[in-house]
């Protein structure tokens, strides 16, 4: 339906038509805050859908370095908050549980930390659930704080090792669930001790937007041109990779 509103207003208003991939809205989203980023940059996209580590060479220039083999880490938040009752979207409930949770209070596991690039949270998930029917008296707020450092440390060391491992010049967050605070303080430290700069969104471009889109399909008319109308919706289109 969004596709056949954007081709009519598109033909009324006598306007070029042009078609977005969602998860390059999302990269385009850090450089609305900072637009003097230098290339390359390793972005880490976490979302409830998508976990992906990108080299980003520039606009339209991307290289997948590594993704979730099973769960994206927001739909790990959503299953876990949803089992403790924290409520729905999970990102948000579980911050503000392990806000005054112990995070050293569950050692849940840190999957795949020193296998290549890639990311698994189902494991993590599963020890959630087998964790607390093991200590029903586990707050919370502990199992909350210790599942959500559970699933930064991975994301960030990651991030990290795709940095240097690529000679990045900073590291990008961007997603829904870069909004984190846990996340964007870890992120800004492991930027720092690489001597990196980091290019965190403002809390309002981590979500899903309109600037972020329009900026992605500003970008690709100026280089790329519009969209012809016979396109249609592609719920499985993936990032344009660098060959």
């Amino acid at each position: 339906m969004g596709v056949s509103e954007a081709k009519a207003l598109a033909l009324a208003w006598g306007l070029p038509f042009v078609g977005v991939n969602h998860l390059e809205g999302h990269l385009f989203a850090a450089l609305l805050d900072h637009p003097g980023v230098e290339w390359p940059v390793t972005v880490l996209l976490v979302s409830g859908g998508h976990t992906l580590l990108v080299s980003m060479e520039g606009p339209g220039r991307y290289r997948l370095l590594g993704q979730t083999l099973d769960d994206a880490a927001g739909e790990a938040f959503d299953k876990v908050a949803r089992f403790l009752g924290l409520g729905y979207p999970g990102g948000p409930a579980i911050e503000r549980a392990a806000a005054s949770g112990d995070t050293g209070a569950f050692a849940f596991p840190r999957a795949m930390m020193g296998d290549g690039l890639d990311f698994s949270f189902s494991g993590l998930k599963t020890a959630v659930v087998h964790a607390v029917r093991r200590r029903p008296e586990a707050t919370d707020e502990d199992v909350a704080a210790s599942f959500q450092q559970a699933v930064v440390d991975v994301l960030v060391a990651k991030t990290a090792a795709a940095a240097q491992s690529t000679g990045a010049t900073g590291m990008c967050l961007a997603g829904g669930v870069s909004a984190n605070g846990a996340l964007r303080a870890a992120f800004a430290e492991s930027g720092r001790e690489l001597g990196l700069p980091t290019y965190l969104p403002s809390r309002a471009m981590c979500t899903d937007n309109a600037a972020m889109i329009a900026a992605a399909g500003w970008w690709q008319l100026e280089h790329l041109g519009p969209t012809a109308l016979d396109a249609g919706a592609d719920p499985n289109l993936r990032l344009p990779l660098l060959g």
